[in-house]
């Protein structure tokens, strides 16, 4: 497996929201984010690619995927930030 170094500008709390994207904190429009995960659990988001996708027991840590939203129904992780 390649290393890959995580480096971000930007970091903002992400409210799950069943109809709202992520929105960067600078600009105010939706740009893909990689998500950190303060407490574990299920995770529903969209990605990038507008895939819809259940991560399922979510460890504590970085989920290396471009996101654009994070759902409230099918999300029971929490304390979640957007890295930009």
């Amino acid at each position: 497996m390649s290393y890959q170094k995580l480096q971000t500008y930007k970091a903002a709390a992400v409210t799950p929201s069943d109809t709202a994207d992520i929105l960067h904190v600078e600009t105010g429009d939706v740009q893909p984010c990689v998500l950190y995960v303060g407490v574990a659990g299920d995770l529903k988001v969209k990605t990038a690619g507008n895939n819809t996708v259940v991560f399922k027991n979510v460890p504590v840590g970085f989920l290396p995927v471009q996101v654009k939203q994070v759902f409230a129904t099918g999300t029971a992780a929490s304390e979640i930030i957007a890295l930009w």
